[in-house]
């Protein structure tokens, strides 16, 4: 059976039963694929009696290799950060997808693709409109790391972490969702905490929006100040906020980093999600969020040792306002500020520099 026959709703989180049956189907899977189109069978018939944990995992790995290829050809280490805002919906529509064809109850599950689809459209639309899918861009961290790091070690990280770790990550954030499939096979009907479920993932969504577009207004602000000095009318920033370099309004006046801690509030919410469908206190699930959370960390660090490096008044911020647990009153700039060159001075002095060198 491509699914665990199970008696109640606990076995549905138990590993010795929903897992490590159907792990000899991924060593089998590739030779069962390439048997599979030799001999013209049908591949649906495949993936339907294929577990559909196991076929999800096997594709992960499988983009972990096409992700290592691509990055290494061109030399650009965001092929995963290209498709982070989608792949997780692609794998929680896989899980929707193998239910309906199975004929399995599949009402819970189209529950969690709902939200999913919309997470991934406000998040590849924030992705898109700040150039992630431009050609050649990359996020800027790779290039510090590269700089700092050996060429051979920055290889056996991106066939690590890079490419594999990540890739495979994002299939187990939606792995939950396999969890609340089995358990749907035992009790079928969304339930009221089903929905409250779902109304607290579209209030997360809901608050990236808002962090999102509140430090897309900033910097949108801060790049015309830059290029005009003067502060652009009607953009709601004072010029302290602007030559201070980084925005401490709005959301971000209380927490460092809310589009984080909502990123990462979603996919912990998805494992208790999973934790009530299968009526236990914990799961094998949460190697998703747990190891989530750890890339977090690392990103937040990396990021914010730039940004003090850059902007002076940000060890103050951090200081006073939480990286992702919110702070209950909000940023205040100090009394004494640390001096800093204004963008507006900037732009005034590289105007005189550009006279100057024509009266010359």
């Amino acid at each position: 059976m491509a699914l665990p026959w199970v008696k109640t709703v606990e076995d549905c989180a138990d590993y010795s039963r929903v897992v490590e049956p159907y792990l000899p189907q991924l060593y089998e899977l590739p030779t069962k694929i390439v048997d599979t189109v030799l001999n013209r069978d049908s591949l649906l018939e495949l993936y339907k009696t294929t577990n559909p944990l196991v076929s999800g995992l096997g594709f992960s790995i499988f983009l972990g290799a096409v992700f290592l290829v691509v990055s290494e050809i061109n030399r650009n280490y965001s092929q995963v950060d290209r498709m982070w805002s989608l792949l997780p919906t692609v794998y929680n529509a896989h899980f929707a997808a193998w239910s309906h064809l199975n004929g399995l109850p599949s009402r819970r599950v189209d529950l969690v693709l709902l939200w999913s689809i919309i997470w991934s459209a406000r998040l590849t639309y924030n992705y898109w409109r700040k150039g992630g899918y431009d050609i050649g861009s990359e996020d800027y961290r790779w290039a510090i790391v590269r700089r700092n790091v050996h060429p051979a070690l920055f290889f056996v990280f991106n066939i690590t972490f890079i490419s594999f770790i990540q890739s495979v990550l994002l299939f187990f954030l939606a792995a939950p969702t396999y969890i609340i499939l089995v358990a749907s096979t035992v009790e079928q009907d969304i339930s009221a905490a089903d929905l409250a479920f779902t109304a607290v993932q579209l209030a997360l969504i809901l608050s990236e929006w808002f962090s999102d577009q509140q430090q897309w207004d900033y910097h949108q602000a801060k790049h015309e100040y830059k290029k005009t000095a003067k502060v652009p009318r009607g953009c709601g920033f004072s010029q302290e906020d602007l030559d201070r370099g980084f925005i401490t309004s709005g959301l971000w006046a209380y927490c460092r980093h809310p589009n984080f801690a909502a990123e990462q509030s979603i996919w912990c919410l998805l494992y208790q999600w999973s934790c009530y469908a299968s009526k236990t206190f914990y799961n094998w699930a949460a190697a998703g969020p747990i190891f989530l959370i750890m890339i977090f960390q690392g990103s937040t660090w990396l990021t914010e040792l730039i940004s003090s490096g850059k902007y002076p008044e940000y060890k103050y911020y951090q200081k006073q306002v939480g990286a992702h647990i919110p702070s209950l009153t909000p940023y205040r700039t100090p009394t004494a500020t640390p001096k800093v060159i204004r963008t507006s001075d900037l732009a005034k002095r590289q105007k005189a520099k550009q006279k100057s060198g024509h009266t010359e």
